[in-house]
Order: structure tokens, then C-alpha cells, then sequence
């Protein structure tokens, strides 16, 4: 049986700030689902920057959508493929330094009211950049950034840090059925 949600603290003692909020796991829809927040945040004149760190080198859907924000999203993405294509750990990891430093410098600026971090979860994982760097961030951040992690295998020290995190779960993929990504559903 699933266990009912506590109820909230009385309105006069609830907090606003902004939220470290995590999407793992090995299903679908990760970025996705970070990719509705931003949205969900543009709706309420909100400024939202992405910050993708293994995508770089194709078109992407989501890139052409943000354009069509008017710079209320912004989208970066700074890697330059999928590991298994760059074949080069040394650069991989001095890209995602370079993608995280990028993302946490425009955040500190106080432009932003979300910052995505795509898949960090992978790069943290990989060893590619120290999750305490990534810890000491979130311990530091601006007291009102919302901050969305995406990414499988997120480290259970960010997970114990975060206000809300969840797994998705694959069921079913038709990639297993030899259905090759689809426009507008994987890119």
C-alpha cells in the first residue's frame, strides 16, 4: 500500500526557494520532463537556462522550440556526442568542466530562475566531473534558482540533497524492437 503524503506545514510557515529537483533512472523521459518544467516556467515569465552536457552535434527539437520562446529558454548544448562516439575520456571530461563552469557562472549572474543541467547525472557517474563540485553548487547556489539534474545513476549524495527526485522506469522501449528514435519523441 503506498503511503499517503504528509500533509503540508500551515501556509504562515511555508518557505519559498527555489527547488534541486533530480530525473533518473533508466526510462524515457528525463529531459523531457525537464524540458515541461522549463516550459511550465517560461508560462510564468520565468527565464530558464539549459545546459546540455553530452548533446552537441545533432539538431535537436527542443532547440527549435526554445527559439520560438523569445529568449526566455535558453538552450546550450555543449558536448560533442554520446561517449561511445568521442571515444576520448580526457576530452570528454574537460568538456563537461567546461559545460558545468559555463552553466554555474550565468546561474551566479542572477539572470535565471531554472537551471537545467541535462544529463550531469551521466557525468558525475563517469567520473567526468567530482559530485562533490556539483554538491558544493547546489549547497551554494542562488537562494531562488530552481535546479534540474537529469541523467541515469544520480549519485545518492545528490539525491539525499535534493527537494524532489524521480525515477523513471522503463517498461517498454521500442528501440529493444529495433525501431530506430523518432523526430519529436527522442530528439
Amino acid at each position: 500500500m503506498a503511503e499517503s503524503p504528509q500533509a503540508p506545514p500551515p501556509a504562515a510557515t511555508r518557505k519559498k526557494r527555489g527547488l534541486i529537483i533530480v530525473h533518473t533512472g533508466n526510462g524515457k523521459g528525463k529531459t523531457t520532463a525537464a524540458l515541461g518544467l522549463g516550459f511550465r516556467a517560461v508560462g510564468q515569465d520565468m527565464k530558464v537556462l539549459m545546459v546540455q552536457f553530452i548533446k552537441g552535434k545533432w539538431r535537436y527539437g527542443e532547440m527549435e522550440a526554445a527559439k520560438l520562446l523569445g529568449g526566455r529558454f535558453e538552450i546550450y548544448p555543449m558536448g560533442e556526442g554520446f561517449t561511445w562516439d568521442t571515444q576520448n575520456r580526457e576530452r570528454d571530461r574537460e568538456k563537461a568542466r567546461e559545460a558545468f563552469e559555463f552553466g554555474v557562472r550565468r546561474a551566479r549572474e542572477g539572470e535565471y530562475d531554472m537551471l537545467i543541467f541535462d544529463e550531469i547525472n551521466y557525468v558525475t557517474s563517469y567520473g567526468y566531473l567530482a559530485v562533490e563540485d556539483l554538491l558544493e553548487f547546489l549547497r551554494t547556489k542562488p537562494e531562488k534558482l530552481h535546479v534540474v539534474l537529469t541523467g541515469r545513476d544520480a549519485d545518492p549524495k545528490v539525491i539525499e540533497m535534493a527537494d524532489l527526485v524521480t525515477e523513471m522506469k522503463e517498461i517498454k522501449h521500442p528501440y529493444k524492437e529495433g525501431i530506430k528514435a523518432q523526430k519529436g519523441i527522442e530528439f
